[in-house]
């Protein structure tokens, strides 16, 4: 994702509108890799812009996935997730506390390339335990 400045000049290049709570949104996704929900974001932005409203960062986080600037993800845990790092990755996640973790995983598309087959997305979830979760260490 690009940093907040280079996000807004990007929206107004494209002519979209570029308000307060849009930086806002920008300033809190940038560079978050708790992979936030928009429910997440809207808590958030809410303490700094307690006017904000659930549907302008909804609005906003979706503007951004449709550019291309953050990856919204449905790992099956009944809400979007929103991910700034849009190089190719992967992800963990854990399945006790909801953690997300992105994990670099090389030569994926390669794995069928010798079959014929032309990958366009590779989309890879492993599902399990974090260490945390393991040692209870979110009990301290």
């Amino acid at each position: 994702m690009r940093s907040p400045n280079e996000l807004a000049r990007r929206f107004r290049s494209e002519g979209r509108k570029f308000t307060p709570q849009r930086e806002l949104i920008f300033r809190l996704v940038f560079d978050n890799s708790a992979h936030p929900t928009a429910d997440a974001v809207f808590a958030a932005a809410r303490l700094q812009m307690p006017m904000i409203s659930l549907k302008t960062v909804y609005q906003v986080l979706n503007d951004l996935a449709e550019m291309g600037e953050v990856h919204a993800l449905d790992l099956g845990t009944g809400s979007i997730r929103f991910d700034p790092n849009t190089t190719d990755h992967h992800h963990a996640l854990c399945a006790t506390c909801g953690l997300i973790l992105d994990v670099a995983v090389a030569a994926t598309p390669e794995l069928v390339a010798g079959h014929g087959f032309v990958v366009h997305d590779v989309d890879v979830t492993f599902r399990g335990t974090c260490a945390s979760c393991l040692t209870g260490a979110h009990d301290l």
